[in-house]
């Protein structure tokens, strides 16, 4: 597996992540305990020295789940997990909360939940309005200087909160939303990421599923699955975007590879401080996704790919209004 550095940090991971929610939620009922076990474990016996988790997912349930996964490679992996969300008592996610007394009881229950002695990366899951994006810094770099934290990370942030931030406490990394069907991060995110040496994981990197061609107007969704509420899933906006799957489609047939492969190729050529995390419940899935890495897209490539998507409109908003609220600050 290709390592990438994210940024200047000297923070060294596999070129992809393993995105480790859709094990634990999200996407319909959680993965057995042993199998998703197994199934990260196969990740890092292929190459996946980076997994994504956070304390949301589940809530708990998915961090709990990585530290055990992980336990016998510790050392040998970087994880990533979040910070920022409070919690009913149903477990529900019931608005932001960064206050640097939470900040710091989060990490000390991640700690625990990871089974580490350090937290690799850690992500500031959605900006607070109500707390100084320099408070936040100032509390992660307050932990770094304590060894409970090694990186700092936020994530769907604005180009200003970006620069805020990093002027207080290095930001080694942003998560956001990037693929060939969520390009928005070129305009000012990824501009400002080169300028400041801050690297990027796109996560939905195959537009959460779409972009593998197996997803279509006919298909259902579990009760439980996020898509369902997801106003770029509705049926007739599935239809209209399998227009842009046909593309890639194409494309893969040429290069003898899958729509999958093409889409994270496509991420991995745009820059080499990029390193996306898809997930995955499925071991062939993972295998699939892995050999994205030797699927190597020349520039005539490129521009035909630019070529064929820029004249394709995706359908419908990536987030509902509540949700998208919380994105871009």
């Amino acid at each position: 597996m290709e390592k990438r550095t994210l940024g200047n940090s000297k923070r060294e991971v596999s070129a992809l992540g393993l995105g480790c929610m859709g094990l634990s939620f999200g996407y319909g009922p959680a993965t057995e305990t042993q199998a998703a076990i197994k199934l990260i474990r196969a990740a890092f016996e292929q190459g996946v020295t980076f997994f994504d988790t956070a304390e949301a997912y589940g809530p708990h349930a998915n961090e709990e789940l990585v530290g055990e996964a992980l336990a016998p490679m510790r050392g040998q992996v970087v994880i990533a997990t979040k910070f920022g969300f409070q919690f009913d008592d149903k477990g529900a996610i019931n608005g932001v909360d960064s206050r640097p007394e939470h900040i710091r009881a989060v990490a000390e229950a991640s700690l625990k939940r990871l089974r580490v002695d350090a937290i690799d990366l850690f992500y500031q899951h959605r900006v607070d309005p109500a707390v100084p994006i320099e408070d936040v810094a100032g509390t992660v770099a307050d932990l770094i200087r304590e060894g409970k934290v090694k990186h700092f990370g936020l994530s769907e942030a604005g180009a200003a909160t970006i620069r805020r931030a990093h002027a207080v406490c290095p930001v080694t990394a942003l998560q956001s939303e990037y693929s060939l069907w969520w390009r928005e991060p070129e305009q000012e995110i990824l501009p400002t990421l080169a300028e400041l040496g801050i690297g990027f994981v796109p996560f939905s990197p195959l537009g959460k599923g779409f972009l593998t061609g197996a997803i279509d107007e006919s298909t259902t969704f579990d009760s439980t699955d996020f898509r369902n509420i997801v106003p770029r899933f509705a049926a007739d906006a599935r239809k209209s975007n399998r227009a842009l799957v046909d593309v890639i489609t194409t494309i893969a047939a040429r290069k003898q590879a899958t729509p999958a492969q093409i889409a994270l190729a496509w991420l991995l050529a745009q820059q080499p401080w990029i390193a996306p995390i898809p997930g995955t419940t499925k071991p062939h899935r993972l295998q699939e996704n892995l050999a994205a890495v030797n699927v190597r897209l020349s520039e005539a490539d490129l521009a035909d790919i630019e070529h064929a998507v820029s004249g394709i409109a995706v359908q419908g908003d990536r987030y509902p209004a509540h949700l998208q609220q919380r994105v871009g600050r």
